[in-house]
Order: structure tokens, then C-alpha cells, then sequence
């Protein structure tokens, strides 16, 4: 595969052909093994145990933890020399995949594995990385983030955790209090953030929990993951060596942030395996209950709600492969440089800030409705604990406060495309600008003869110059305000989102057509994905057109907005149906 690498967010101003994106079905044997692995393990170790885990029983979830580590799977994305695999990010995703259908586990794995353990991997030095990095890789520790506190939350550089520098210049003094920390109850090691005496920013430490000053608190009690140790930690004249501080003094808020990055787009991934088996609980659920002498999977809105939680989760795995392969090029590409592997790691998955807020977004709110779907076809079955809906339901609800709000990272969506437009990166705002010039004589750009993969590029290339056009007019309008008005950027980022998602499962099924022809399901599921996703666009975009334009402009640039989110209509019952009927037909997710 030609080693094309797009930067973060130029999805919006340049075309890809398919034949340069990475797609699942391309998976190598060994990508596959791993994979299955880690099935195997949940299906042993974690499944059979999941109302045990749910009852809160650390020492049960710390045992189950050391075991993946025996097999290898705490050490996928750590370097060989450090008692890990060193697999590319596109394996690391895989196994987020996987790991999703873990229930409160692959919470628990996921800290563990990301914000547990890479802070130190990517930033620290070589003797942090010996000391604690392999034994982390292993299982023989395990690992916590502290980040949050009571007063520290989206705003984490304002928290208050303080360390001062002992008399003696060997020690910081750390004082202060942490919140929402995952693995709390039985960490070993800790990554916590602090400002050094009187600094305006974060510095990061490693603290390992037996030390003196160091107060566990007890679990919380939360709506979902509950078998998610998550707790309150103290820290009392705790004494942390000067050789602990990870990085340079002042750099933990940059390392707060980079290692967000890398959350949310694991996040991502591990949203699509929890959907998956969600999906398979609730079409096996509705194969087997009868209503009216039939099948609940015979009824058409039960088929209309199997068909969309298919297309939605088939669209978000399409978008996560795409931006891992991009990532794992970024990464080579920094290690030619002579990049430090670990820098080269985060700063190849911190490129791309549009796409990893994306997809956490897109990705939480795709489980959030499959979750709830999943508990509507149960019906009253659905509602009970005896099912595992119910526990999906409470889980998915946690991913879109995780990592950052969606709040939050609607805006990072629209604040980060306009940042690398204005460096230069790609000439966004010069193509709106030539846009918004010929917007009166504007048209579709419809073509006869066009073939079927050439009908969607050409709405796709619309549905980027809509978005251009309305990021431009909005930014315009509203000057050095635009980022205030909250509500006309999350009408951007949703446009963007539904964007980039669309593009990256037309590429994928076009991929496919290429290597052994597509079966009409694909098709199905593109057309009602592109449908949908032009009405969604054309809602946005006139939104945020009428909240920030007024008079004979606004009519001229919703006129445009129409003529470029024009799409051939879909009998969107028939193709929802066709799609159900895979479902019912295989009685799990097999696409």
C-alpha cells in the first residue's frame, strides 16, 4: 500500500483515492491472532465473571488484569526492549476494538494499558522506562492517571495538587487531592499531575501507591462500569524522588493533553466492539422472541432499528482504520526523522487533534444510541439486570464524558480544522472563499452517465464544499467571537463529523468493490448513510447560517447549502430491511 499520509483535518480540502486508505478486511493473520486472543481471554476470564466484577471486587479485577498481562496483552503497544509486543497503532486499535466488549473491564484495561503506562513510555527517560514501563507491560504493576480534581475538570491546568521542592533538592513534597481516578482502588503506580510551587502550569510524576501520605479512598458509586475501580486519592506530605518527574518541570499540562489524544481515539475503537456485541445480543434476542406467533425479528421496526445500528457501527469502524493508518504513518514518518520512538508514538497520534475528537465523539454517541436500541428490542427484558443490554446501556453512557466532554471536543473539532488552516496546513479557507465567489451560478454538479462510486464522491466533494462555505461565512461574520458562539461551532463540528465518517465508509465499500466486488448490502448501507447524511449537513448548516447571518446573504448561502447537499432519494425501508435481514440470517454482527 503507497504510504499516502494526510494531515489532520485535510480530509475537508483534498480527495483520497481508496486504494490509499487501510480498511479491517485487510487485517494480516498475525493482526487476526491477536485479535482472537483477546476474545479468548474475555471469553474465559472476563464474561463468565462480569456480575462478580460488577459487585466491585478489586482484588478479583486486579487478578484478572495480571492474567491478560501474562498472555502479552498489557504490552501490545509497548516496545519490545520494554517487555511488550511493539505492534503498529492499527493492531493497537484492533485490540481496543476487541477489548470493548469487555463491560467494565475494558475500562479498566484500556487506563491501564493508555493513560496508565504511555505517559511514562512517550515521556519519560530511559530508566523510568526500565523500572516501571516493563514491569507495567507485564502485569506485575498496574497502573492509574491522575488528572482530575474536585475544582479540575475540563480545565485540568487549574488544578490546585501542589509539590514543592525539600530542602535537601531530592524530593518534591506532593500535596493534594484527585477525583474520578480509574484503577484507583489497586494501582500500584500512578502518573499525577501538580504544579511545582508557585508554577502557572502542570509537571508530571510517578507515585507509587504504598508510599507514605498516599490515602486510597473507597469506590464510588456510579450509574455504569461499576466494576471500574474509581476513587478519590490524598496525597499528604507525600515524599516523590526528583527522578520521578516525568519530563521536564512545566511540560505535564502538554502531556496531559497529548495522552487525551491518544484516549479518545482508542475510545473510539473500543465504542465499536461493545456495538458489536450489542448488536448480536439484540438480533439473537429478537430471533428467539415470539410475539403474535412470530418472530420479533419478522417486524419492520425492529428491522428498521437491527439495519441502523448495523450501518452507524459499520461507518465508525470504516472512520477508525482510516485515521490509525494515517497515524501509523505520521509515526514512521517522525521516526525517519530521528524522532525518539516514544515522541514519535504521541506526537503521530497527537497530529491528528480533528480526527481523534471526532471520533470519540461520533464514536460514544454511535454506542450510546446502538446501547439504547439494544434495550428497546429486549423490550422488558431489556429493562432487567438479568440481561447484559442493561449493563451495555449504563456502561456506554460514561464515553461521552471520558477523555474530555463531547462539549469539549465538539469545539476541539472546529477549533483545531481552523488552527491548521490558518498555519497553512491546507488552503481551507482560500477554496471557501472561491466557493462563496461562484455561490449564485452554483450547482451540483451532476453528470450523465456517472457510475455509481462516482455518484457518491461527487455528493461527498459537495457536502465538503458546504461545510467550507459555512465555515468561512460563519467565521466571518462573527469575527473574534466565533469560538464564543458555542452553538454555531458544534453546528460545524457536526457537519465535519457526519462528513468525515460518510467519506470514510464510501471509501472503504469502494475499496472493496475494487478488491472482489461489493454485495448489495454495502451498497445499501452506503446509500442510506449518504442520504441521511446530506439532511443532516443541510440542517447544520442553515442553523449556523441563520444564527449568525442575517438578510439576503443568508437566503443566498441557504440556497447554495441546498443545491450542495442534493442527493438522489433512497427507498431508505428496503435497504434498512436488506441489511436486518444479514443480521437475522447470520444471528450475529458478521459484516
Amino acid at each position: 500500500m503507497e504510504n499516502v499520509i494526510m494531515k489532520s483535518g485535510e480530509f475537508l480540502v483534498k480527495d483520497l483515492d481508496p486504494k490509499d486508505i487501510f480498511i479491517p478486511e485487510e487485517f494480516n493473520e498475525e493482526q487476526r491472532m491477536i485479535a482472537q486472543t483477546c476474545q479468548d481471554f474475555l471469553d474465559a476470564e472476563v464474561l463468565p465473571n462480569l456480575d462478580k466484577i460488577d459487585a466491585g471486587d478489586r482484588v478479583l479485577m486486579k487478578s484478572i488484569l495480571q492474567k491478560a498481562g501474562e498472555l502479552g496483552m498489557l504490552g501490545i503497544a509497548v516496545p519490545e526492549e520494554f517487555n511488550g509486543f511493539g505492534q503498529d497503532f492499527v493492531t493497537q486499535m484492533l485490540v481496543a476494538e476487541t477489548t470493548g466488549a469487555g463491560y467494565s473491564f475494558s475500562v479498566a484495561y484500556q487506563c491501564h494499558c493508555g493513560i496508565g503506562t504511555m505517559p511514562i513510555m512517550y515521556y519519560g527517560n530511559h530508566e523510568q522506562r526500565e523500572k516501571y514501563v516493563s514491569r507495567l507491560a507485564t502485569g506485575e504493576l498496574i497502573g492509574a492517571y491522575c488528572l482530575t480534581e474536585p475544582g479540575a475538570g475540563s480545565d485540568a491546568n487549574s488544578g490546585k495538587t501542589i509539590a514543592t521542592l525539600s530542602e535537601d533538592g531530592k524530593h518534591y513534597i506532593l500535596n493534594g487531592q484527585k477525583m474520578w481516578i480509574t484503577n484507583g482502588g489497586f494501582a500500584d503506580t500512578q502518573v499525577v499531575f501538580a504544579k511545582i510551587d508557585n508554577d502557572r502550569i502542570l509537571s508530571a510524576f510517578i507515585v507509587e501507591s504504598n508510599w507514605p501520605g498516599v490515602v486510597i479512598g473507597p469506590d464510588e458509586h456510579k450509574m455504569g462500569i461499576k466494576g471500574s475501580s474509581t476513587t478519590q486519592i490524598y496525597y499528604n506530605d507525600v515524599k516523590v524522588p526528583v527522578e520521578n518527574m516525568i519530563g521536564d518541570r512545566g511540560q505535564g499540562f502538554r502531556i496531559a493533553l497529548s495522552i487525551l489524544h491518544m484516549g479518545r481515539m482508542k475510545l473510539g475503537a473500543n465504542v465499536i466492539g461493545a456495538a458489536k456485541q450489542a448488536i448480536t445480543d439484540s438480533v439473537r434476542y429478537a430471533n428467539e422472541r415470539k410475539q403474535f406467533n412470530t418472530q420479533i425479528s419478522n417486524f419492520g421496526a425492529i428491522k428498521h432499528k437491527l439495519g441502523q445500528m448495523a450501518i452507524k457501527t459499520f461507518a465508525h469502524e470504516s472512520a477508525i482504520y482510516r485515521v490509525s493508518k494515517d497515524v501509523d504513518g505520521m509515526i514512521n514518518k517522525y521516526k525517519s526523522e530521528g524522532c525518539d520512538q516514544g515522541l514519535a508514538a504521541i506526537d503521530g497520534i497527537s497530529h491528528y487533534a480533528v480526527e481523534d475528537a471526532i471520533l470519540k465523539v461520533w464514536g460514544s454517541e454511535m454506542l450510546d444510541y446502538v446501547a439504547d436500541e439494544a434495550v428497546q428490542i429486549h423490550g422488558g427484558m431489556g429493562y432487567s439486570a438479568e440481561m447484559n443490554v442493561d449493563r451495555g446501556y449504563r456502561d456506554s453512557r460514561i464515553n461521552r464524558i471520558f477523555e474530555g466532554t463531547n462539549e469539549i471536543n465538539r469545539l476541539l473539532v472546529v477549533e483545531a480544522t481552523n488552527k491548521f488552516a490558518k498555519k497553512g496546513e491546507y488552503n481551507l479557507f482560500q477554496m471557501a472563499e472561491e466557493i462563496h465567489k461562484n455561490l449564485d451560478s452554483i450547482t451540483d454538479g451532476a453528470k450523465s452517465g456517472e457510475t455509481y462510486f462516482e455518484e457518491k464522491r461527487r455528493y461527498i466533494g459537495n457536502f465538503k464544499k458546504a461545510i467550507m462555505l459555512t465555515l468561512q461565512s460563519t467565521t466571518q461574520a462573527l469575527g473574534k467571537n466565533f469560538m464564543s458562539e458555542q452553538e454555531v461551532v458544534n453546528n460545524l463540528a457536526n457537519m465535519i463529523m457526519e462528513l468525515y465518517e460518510a467519506e470514510s465508509m464510501a471509501l472503504r465499500i469502494e475499496k472493496l468493490d475494487g478488491l472482489n466486488g461489493t454485495k448489495q448490502v454495502y451498497r445499501d448501507m452506503l446509500d442510506v448513510f449518504v442520504y441521511d447524511t446530506a439532511s443532516l449537513i443541510a440542517k447544520n448548516a442553515n442553523d449556523a447560517i441563520y444564527s449568525s447571518i442575517e438578510g439576503e446573504e443568508a437566503k443566498r448561502l441557504v440556497k447554495g447549502i441546498k443545491t450542495l447537499t442534493c442527493v438522489a432519494g433512497v427507498n431508505v425501508m428496503q435497504a434498512r430491511r436488506n441489511i436486518a435481514n444479514v443480521l437475522i440470517e447470520e444471528n450475529e454482527y458478521k459484516f
